[in-house]
């Protein structure tokens, strides 16, 4: 029979999930995971990974169809939908598997199943209906996560109406297709679909695409995305959704007009919902705030002993986010003296679109609210050597510093490789670095990163080729 005490058990074995279990490993605890579906969760197998190499084959069609840009020429350039698919299928299964040998290594103990509080330190394990096991341990991390919010007037259907699992899987790309919701989620198939050769509109009820970014960089991304073709529709909501033999018929508000769009397909991404059903959440301590659970500065929950962490303790939804979590969830338990809690202004955010969409830190908004004299920069890319020989001149990084003390405070960037470059300014936030460093430190050239310097050098009138 199984082992069935330990010191801690993880309830989901996604990104915030087997991290946690690892960490705690690591520190001698002995830990089990219990995972219902796929270790790796949500985000390996049906979000940040498969969706990726989706964009990845996105990005060689676009550029297939830019060959004369570079001296290049070729016929009859055609793709396969299913070898598409099956590419970013397997590379989610070759990670899966990555991560249960992790498991293995650390000698974490998986159970099959889906996890329930069953009180008093216990965890019952069920599948398809049947009892597995009932463990017990002395801490319980619960890291179930989340998934894609549904609307009363568009409940996803599997077949035309689509969550993003769906989203990923097509049997063909369709020829048209409406995308509810533009927030990474929805920019990054809008992108990915649009680059295959469907014709996307996208329609968004907040005021700008990409709301959570900053004013300028949401309104150069509109820029770009409407100057490829996609149809972009903001402050308007989908109010009917009519099905004909071949086509949808979406019924559009905005600002008192109605207008209408065919389409073959519809992807919701209006949002996530956290997994806190028939978990065990009743006769417990553990609030619940609009489907999220609430837990302290330690992740710790209402309920003694249980912690949570993740998409299901609330945004910003992101893997990385969930990842660090559980490492300070499990440290915190372990009695490590120097652990922090999560400062979330230091959370880099990506949206893997054409162009690339990458932020740390507060927007010039939320700065000046904030009650900070700001100071800002900007740089374009097409005043970047590497960005005009790589045929990607079309991008922009803003930087944000308070004045008084040099701090920065937020970085924003638009472009090429966007999502690779953030790092940089998310370590210099992290080490607290102020302008001074920054304009000290010498950048390789020519690379793209050089434009990061330039946006710090033009905050403080010093930028050299702008």
């Amino acid at each position: 029979m199984p082992e069935t005490s330990f010191d801690l058990i993880v309830v989901g074995g996604g990104p915030g999930g087997y991290v946690a279990a690892i960490r705690a490993a690591q520190l001698g605890l002995k830990t089990a995971v219990v995972e219902r579906e796929h270790l790796g969760g949500i985000c390996l197998n049906w979000g940040c990974i498969p969706t990726k190499a989706l964009l990845r084959s996105s990005e060689i069609h676009h550029l297939l169809h830019r060959l004369d840009d570079f001296g290049f020429s070729a016929k009859d350039i055609r793709y396969d939908a299913g070898k598409l698919v099956a590419r970013s299928r397997a590379v989610a299964n070759q990670l899966s598997n990555g991560v249960a040998y992790l498991l293995r290594k650390h000698k974490i103990a998986v159970f099959d199943g889906h996890g329930r509080l069953a009180g008093n330190g216990r965890i019952a394990v069920a599948k398809d209906g049947n009892a597995v096991a009932e463990l017990t341990a002395g801490h319980i991390v619960l890291a179930t996560g989340a998934r894609a919010r549904s609307l009363p007037w568009l409940e996803p259907d599997g077949e035309r109406i689509w969550t993003y699992k769906e989203a990923m899987v097509p049997p063909a790309i369709p020829k048209s297709l409406l995308v509810v919701g533009s927030g990474a989620i929805g920019i990054e198939f809008a992108s990915f679909y649009h680059d295959m050769g469907a014709e996307v509109t996208v329609v968004e009820v907040l005021d700008r695409v990409l709301p959570v970014e900053d004013g300028e960089i949401s309104a150069f991304a509109r820029q770009s995305f409407e100057k490829q073709g996609i149809k972009i529709h903001t402050g308007a909501n989908v109010t009917a959704l009519e099905r004909g033999n071949e086509t949808l018929t979406a019924r559009i508000q905005m600002q008192g007009d109605t207008l209408e769009a065919k389409v073959e397909r519809v992807i919701l991404a209006v949002g996530i919902v956290g997994n806190v059903e028939d978990i065990g959440l009743e006769n417990t301590e553990i609030a619940v705030d609009k489907t999220h659970i609430v837990v302290d500065e330690w992740l710790r929950t209402g309920e003694p002993g249980v912690y949570a962490i993740g998409d299901l303790v609330g945004p910003p939804w992101l893997a990385h986010k969930a990842s660090h979590e559980g490492v300070i969830c499990v440290e915190r338990i372990a009695g490590i003296n120097d652990v922090h809690p999560l400062d979330r202004r230091n959370i880099p955010a990506c949206t893997y679109s054409r162009p690339q969409v990458a932020s740390v830190g507060l927007t010039e908004k939320g700065a000046r609210e904030a009650g900070y004299e700001v100071r800002i920069g900007h740089f374009p890319f097409i005043g970047n050597g590497k960005a005009i020989a790589l045929g990607e001149p079309e991008g922009m990084v803003k930087t944000v510093f308070d004045a008084k003390t040099g701090e920065l405070l937020g970085a924003h960037m638009i472009g090429a490789e966007v999502t690779e470059l953030i790092q940089g300014y998310t370590i210099a936030k992290t080490l607290e670095t102020t302008e001074t460093e920054l304009i000290r430190s010498i950048f390789p050239h020519p690379t793209l990163s050089e434009t990061m310097h330039e946006a710090v050098l033009d905050a403080y009138g010093r930028a050299i080729h702008f």
